[in-house]
């Protein structure tokens, strides 16, 4: 199936993803990273703090349904929690994994594309290494390492690389959006908008909604949807939109979260038939 042009941004995430990300992970959000950070402008900008309006857009009615009975000093005091709570997390993250449900949402032709696997993140060093197993319905290898993302398709045999270049911290940024970087970070990168508390499968969540600072990275996402554990600053779930009049969403569940659990080196390394 074909992403029509202009959505090259999938998730997770990451990317971050971010991913970006996480995210923000499977090779259309890899290789839309890996277009993005070839651009000629940085993708992040340096916030000031939070936003002066307490955190929530006054021409954004969805954000404003979601506050519930909530003030905006309410929101704001639960959005430094959480943002302190990622942290923490970030202070001792080693390694995270986890079972994943991507879903790629295309408008025009009001299909979605579902993949299963299992993604993986280490930090080595200063830098953060991230690989994912797709095993429905096509398996497909993805890795992030030393600044370069790489894509694997076993049936095919079909192999490509991306050198994310002077930007691969900035993509790394978005690889670990919600697993293991840290709130001050994403705070650098988006505008973020604390949306209230959920429970999903039975844990406290906290919403957010993150805008992107950048135009350029507006262009690609209009905004991601973050739910944050609340007791361990981790993703649960991530979904990132297309800018409008696209309707086009990528939406990451994660579950089976394990983290500074030890995965072997072999997992970050694309294994080919030859």
């Amino acid at each position: 199936m074909s992403v029509p042009k202009g959505y090259t941004c999938g998730l997770s995430m990451l990317t971050v993803a971010a991913v970006v990300w996480a995210a923000l992970v499977e090779v259309q959000f890899a290789v839309g990273l890996a277009q993005i950070a070839a651009r000629p402008a940085p993708f992040t900008e340096v916030a000031s703090g939070f936003p002066e309006s307490g955190g929530f857009p006054s021409n954004s009615a969805e954000a404003k349904a979601g506050q519930g009975t909530e003030t905006p000093g309410d929101a704001q005091a639960e959005l430094s929690r959480v943002i302190a709570q990622m942290d923490r997390t970030a202070t001792s993250f080693h390694t995270a994994q986890a079972q994943f449900v991507w879903t790629q949402y295309i408008s025009v032709v009001d299909e979605k594309d579902v993949q299963e696997g299992t993604v993986y993140f280490r930090r080595v060093g200063q830098q953060v290494e991230m690989a994912a197993d797709i095993t429905d319905p096509t398996p497909k290898q993805v890795l992030f390492s030393d600044g370069k993302v790489q894509l694997y398709q076993p049936k095919t045999g079909q192999y490509n690389q991306y050198d994310t270049g002077k930007y691969q911290g900035v993509v790394e940024s978005f690889l670990v959006l919600g697993f293991g970087g840290s709130g001050q970070d994403m705070l650098k990168s988006f505008t973020v908008t604390y949306l209230g508390k959920e429970t999903m499968d039975g844990v406290a969540v906290a919403k957010l909604d993150l805008v992107p600072k950048s135009e350029k990275a507006r262009n690609t996402f209009e905004h991601i949807y973050l739910w944050i554990d609340l007791d361990r600053g981790v993703s649960l779930q991530q979904q990132m939109f297309a800018p409008k009049p696209d309707k086009d969403y990528r939406l990451a569940k994660y579950s089976d979260i394990q983290l500074r659990e030890k995965i072997p080196d072999s997992v970050f390394k694309i294994k080919t038939k030859s």
